[in-house]
């Protein structure tokens, strides 16, 4: 199968309105053995997690087929070090303007996370501000680049050249 990565989760929209999300997620954070409460379910906080257990939630997990398929899904906050130089998509499928009505509510998983214990929203946007100048900055240099390339182009005689690069298939 494909191999998955999830970033900037704390920005996933869920429809409906906060207060009603907020409550739902306390009821679920009630649930517990009565015996020895680290037995399960366990309440994951950081947003990542909470759409992990989501996706979990979709996948046959207890069979070797959905634990691998499991395996292959990373979830993170923000957009880390590897993931913040790479190209990313984004699944049109998913968006809330294809799924949702203009006038329906809708939440942000973030603010949920930490109005029920996640401790790290003003890091995690702090960071992203930070990636967010440096990306911005790389990405008006590479504007600049691809200007003077074109530049380039267009000042310099290739009549000579072409017909050799043409003879290699180029």
């Amino acid at each position: 199968g494909q191999k998955v990565v999830v970033t900037r989760c704390e920005q996933i929209e869920m429809s409906g309105k906060f207060i009603r999300r907020k409550n739902e997620y306390l009821v679920f954070l009630r649930k517990r053995t009565n015996t020895n409460p680290k037995r399960g379910p366990i309440h994951f906080r950081a947003p990542s997690r909470i759409f992990w257990r989501a996706v979990r939630g979709m996948l046959p997990h207890k069979t070797v087929r959905g634990a691998e398929a499991l395996g292959r899904l990373k979830v993170f906050e923000g957009v880390p070090p590897p993931y913040d130089k790479m190209k990313r998509m984004v699944v049109p499928q998913a968006l809330r303007v294809t799924r949702l009505r203009p006038d329906r509510k809708f939440c942000l998983l973030g603010r949920l996370s930490h109005e029920v214990g996640w401790k790290y929203q003003d890091v995690v946007s702090r960071l992203e501000g930070k990636r967010k100048v440096s990306s911005s900055a790389f990405y008006n240099r590479k504007k600049a680049l691809a200007v003077l390339k074109e530049q380039a182009e267009k000042a310099v005689d290739l009549s000579k050249v072409k017909p050799v690069l043409e003879k290699y298939g180029h």
